[in-house]
Formats: structure tokens, C-alpha cells, sequence
């Protein structure tokens, strides 16, 4: 097998090689055809009898339908899935189609960060490194962050957190794995439009399992996007021996088997405190120039390790009457000192004039920690007295009236948001403890009277 390598040295530039005719046998299966037409849909193919050898693409034999490219003159194609339905490898199986028998020449891999796109779109398990019976993957160049494909076709790494790198370059098909995670999705996919314009019908295949963030539903929406769906159960064969039934087991029929496990996109939960309509409209691309106060609140957990609560770790700011989210680094299983490092190095960051930390467990101990991590301003402890729905239902009502923009998508902490208080929420809500603390310290802020200069 032909393997795909990685080097940091920039080849010769290749001569373009068209790929050797091979015919499609008169045997050929009922599924074979109709996965054949399926392929082959759209403007941007060449004729299968010429170019494809059923042997060298047995993921054409046992791919299930949802992982095949839907018929008609789409633009966009987004598979919606559950973790581990077999996403990855569909998005990559149509790339090497793009490039190989498709005419592309310029292709977009764009995931939520570089080290994704390297390691799980390119490198990972599923990904174009690794298919099975593939052919022409050719040479990923580490330097200039592109796959060149044997017969010249190229494919360039880009990361979410850089929506400006688009601009310029131009592609006649991109493959955005993982969107819904994106930081600032809708403007990544606006930018990516703009550079989607070589070839006869450029195209765009979008892998993610869903959030009801602005850019999924939007798709969702695009009358020129087709969309394909796949359960995690569905992938059973190409998982561990009894993980399905674990995981549903363990999760059944809650919010989280909904969106994580089924791949269905799902808005409000019964019982959820917050809404995410109210969360989208308030929300906003960039933040102020100027605030006139900012806090990073931490929300410690007792303990550290793999099973652990996250350490809720959230910037948010002050101008005027409205409150901003800036920034949301929680982490799971840190130690003491590295979540207080963090914690520094986020109020440095967003330029915080204080740090918050619920001291209920720890008490003086979670100062003396932040001050060992190099804070130089000052940490106040906060201590919870009244019920977590207590404290939580005047930061949500905030959120009702506007007052509170997130500045970008926090999918995660959005997620916990819009679970918590529902009847299947399960777990600590770390991040919102944390979003409630900094939110409700800022709007403390502003009803402390005071002098005012004139």
C-alpha cells in the first residue's frame, strides 16, 4: 500500500498524472449502482467506467447511505452525526474522490484547530492517511501545511481559529470537519464562500456532530444544502465489542444521547434555565474597545484527575449596563497550581482587573494558590450560600432582557447553559458556576453606589 508521508522539506512540484482506466465489471451489484450514481453526482465527475476500480475504493461496497454523497446540484453537504458514526471517514473519502476523480485541484481541510486538521482529518485513524485500498494520497508537506495528491491535485490545512488565513487563496472544494465547534463559525464559512469559486460547481462537505449554534442552523436551513444523517449505533461494527450499549446505557434517552449520540440537532430542553434564542440574540462578533470592568471567575474542583469536575474558568467584562462573556477556558482534571496558572494567564489575556474563586472548599487555600501562580491583582473569595438554581435564575433572567452577549461561540459552555436545570442533566455545572459568579460580580459592581465624575 502506497503510505502517505510527512515531511517538513517542500518537494519538486509534481506533473500532473491522470489515473490509469480501469472498467467497472458487468457483474456489478444493484448497491454498486446505486452507490456508483451517487458518486458520481454532480457536475464535478468523471465517468466511472473510465476511472474507477472497485477494488481500489472497497468503501464504495460497504459505505451506508448517509456517508455517500446525496444526488442533485447541492453546494453544501453536511452529515450530521454521533460520535463515531463514521463521519471522518466519509469526509475524507470524498476529498480523495474530489482530487482524484473529481477535477478538483484546490481543496480546503478546515477543522477547529491545525492540530485537528493534521491529526484527525489527515492523520487520524480515519482520516485520508489512513484509507484502506486508497491510491494517489501522495506527500503531506508539514511547512506549507498541504496534502499534494499523485496526480497534482492539492489540499491546504487551515485552522477555525483563523478565519483571515482564507482570505486569498481559492478552492473549487473545501471538507469543514467538526463545525459546530467552530470559535467564530459564521464568519469562517462567510470567508470560506468568498475563496469557494474555481471549477465548474464548487462544493463544500461539512462533518460535525450538531449544536444549535448560528452557523449549524443556518446550513440547516440553505435550501442549496443537502444533509445526511447517522446514529453512533449505526457504526457498531467499526467500534470497540459493547461500546453502544454502554454509552447508551449509561446516557439512554437524555438531551446529551440526543445531540452527541443520535446526531440531532435539538434547541431547548424542557426545565433548562437558559434559551439558546436568547443566548443568539445578544451575541456578537467583537468585543467593545473599552470596558469599565473585568473579572475572571474560577470555579475550583475538589479534586483533580481523569474523573474530576472541570475547573470552570471564565473572562467576562462590563460596559455600561451590558455584561460580555470573552473568553471560556475551563479545563477538566488539573491540579491546583495549573489551574491557577491558567487562571493568571487568562486575566492577563483579557486584561481582568480581578480574579474570582468560590472558596466553599479550599477557603484560604485557593488564594494562597493563585498567588503562588504570579497573580498580580487582586482575588476575591466568594462563597455560595443560597441554592445553585438560586443563584443561577437572576444571571438567566439577564440573558432574557439582552443584557449579556457572548463575544463568539462557547459551544460547551453553551451546551451546560441550555442543560442545566432540565430533568436529564447529569454532572457539575462548572462552567455555568463559574459564567453566574463573574456575571453576578459585574452586575454587583454596577448597583454599588458611588461618586461619579462629571
Amino acid at each position: 500500500m502506497n503510505k502517505l508521508t510527512m515531511t517538513n522539506s517542500t518537494p519538486n512540484s509534481r506533473a500532473s498524472t491522470a489515473p490509469k482506466p480501469n472498467a467497472w465489471h458487468a457483474w456489478m451489484s444493484p448497491r454498486r449502482e446505486r452507490m456508483k450514481s451517487r458518486w458520481q453526482s454532480g457536475p464535478h465527475h468523471r465517468t466511472l467506467s473510465d476511472h474507477m476500480n472497485v477494488s481500489r475504493s472497497p468503501f464504495l461496497l460497504t459505505a451506508r447511505d448517509s456517508q455517500c454523497p446525496p444526488q442533485g446540484h447541492w453546494r453544501n453537504w453536511m452529515f450530521l452525526g454521533g460520535r463515531g458514526a463514521g463521519k471522518t471517514r466519509a469526509g475524507a473519502e470524498w476529498v480523495r474522490w474530489a482530487a482524484i476523480y473529481g477535477h478538483c485541484r484546490r481543496i480546503a481541510l478546515i477543522g477547529p484547530t491545525l492540530h485537528d486538521v493534521r491529526e484527525v482529518m489527515i492523520g487520524g485513524e480515519s482520516g485520508l492517511a489512513n484509507l484502506s485500498g486508497r491510491k494517489g494520497c501522495g506527500t503531506y508537506e508539514i511547512s506549507r501545511r498541504r496534502l499534494v495528491f499523485d496526480n497534482g491535485a492539492e489540499a491546504f490545512a487551515f485552522s477555525a481559529e483563523d478565519p483571515d488565513s482564507l482570505r486569498g487563496p481559492q478552492f473549487d472544494a473545501a471538507w469543514c470537519d467538526e463545525t459546530a465547534i467552530w470559535p467564530d463559525g459564521l464568519k469562517v464559512w462567510n470567508t470560506l464562500q468568498m475563496g469557494l469559486r474555481m471549477g465548474a460547481f464548487p462544493r463544500a462537505m461539512v462533518t460535525t456532530t450538531p449544536r444549535y449554534v448560528p452557523l449549524i442552523r443556518q446550513l440547516y436551513a440553505d435550501p442549496l444544502t443537502a444533509v445526511t444523517h447517522a446514529k453512533t449505533s449505526e457504526n457498531a461494527s467499526h467500534l470497540s465489542p459493547g461500546f453502544t450499549d454502554m454509552i447508551y446505557g449509561t446516557y439512554g434517552n437524555t438531551y446529551l444521547a440526543a445531540q452527541e449520540l443520535n446526531g440531532e440537532l435539538v434547541e431547548d430542553q424542557h426545565g433548562a434555565l437558559f434559551r439558546r434564542s436568547d443566548i443568539d440574540a445578544a451575541r456578537v462578533s467583537n468585543a467593545p474597545d473599552a470596558f469599565e470592568d473585568r473579572v475572571v471567575a474560577i470555579d475550583p474542583p475538589a479534586a483533580s484527575g481523569a474523573r474530576a469536575n472541570h475547573c470552570g474558568l471564565i473572562a467576562a467584562a462590563r460596559r455600561g449596563d451590558q455584561f460580555y462573556v470573552l473568553a471560556d477556558a475551563s479545563e477538566q482534571g488539573l491540579r491546583p497550581y495549573d489551574w491557577a496558572a491558567r487562571a493568571v494567564a487568562l486575566a492577563r489575556e483579557t486584561g481582568a482587573n480581578r480574579l474570582l474563586a468560590e472558596a466553599n472548599q479550599g477557603g484560604d487555600m485557593v488564594r494562597e494558590t493563585l498567588l503562588a501562580a504570579g497573580t498580580s491583582i487582586p482575588v476575591d473569595l466568594v462563597h455560595a450560600v443560597l441554592s445553585k438554581h438560586e443563584r443561577i435564575a437572576p444571571v438567566a433572567s439577564l440573558y432574557q432582557q439582552g443584557r449579556v452577549s457572548h463575544v463568539g461561540v462557547f459551544a460547551r459552555l453553551e451546551d451546560q447553559m441550555c442543560s442545566f436545570g432540565a430533568d436529564d442533566f447529569r454532572g457539575s455545572p462548572d462552567r455555568v458556576d463559574a459564567l453566574v459568579w463573574a456575571i453576578d460580580t459585574l452586575k454587583r459592581s454596577l448597583d454599588r453606589p458611588g461618586i461619579r465624575r462629571l
